[in-house]
């Protein structure tokens, strides 16, 4: 498994995980959008020796705070660690770049989500009720780095 950044012929599979992981009530990316986040914000991708992608990571950088705005593992690759080499490589060019703190929304019922959140030293700062579009709260997570 490799950990690089994303280029834009990864696009086409990036959106086919993207619909494969979220329904319409957690506000998926478009293909578009990801042709957006590459050029403009920090999109690690993880690849297998096949050339799949096993999952991504995804932080908007234009900001005072940068935001893990979205992190997928295709299912076939839970478990194997891929979450957690995403994050320490996001996390890694975030404290590269002298950034103090990072924000994100998570789904309150993604306890797989929120318990990987904490590892990384995640905290929850507040809740965001009826944040999704199913009506679903969102926790507002803050995590600091060294």
């Amino acid at each position: 498994m490799k950990i690089r950044q994303a280029l834009s012929s990864d696009c086409a599979k990036l959106y086919a995980l993207e619909n494969e992981l979220f329904s319409m009530e957690n506000f998926p990316l478009s293909r578009r959008s990801f042709y957006y986040h590459i050029n403009h914000n920090l999109l690690y991708v993880a690849v297998t020796d096949d050339g799949d992608i096993a999952g991504y990571v995804l932080a908007l950088v234009r900001r005072r705070d940068p935001k893990l705005y979205s992190l997928g593992v295709a299912k076939t690759y839970r478990g194997g660690g891929v979450a957690g080499m995403l994050m320490k490589r996001v996390f890694k060019e975030l404290t590269s770049r002298g950034f103090k703190r990072t924000l994100l929304e998570v789904r309150c019922d993604n306890t797989r989500a929120i318990a990987l959140y904490r590892t990384f030293g995640f905290s929850l700062i507040k809740e965001l009720n009826a944040f999704y579009r199913d009506g679903c709260d969102a926790y507002l997570m803050e995590a600091t780095h060294a």
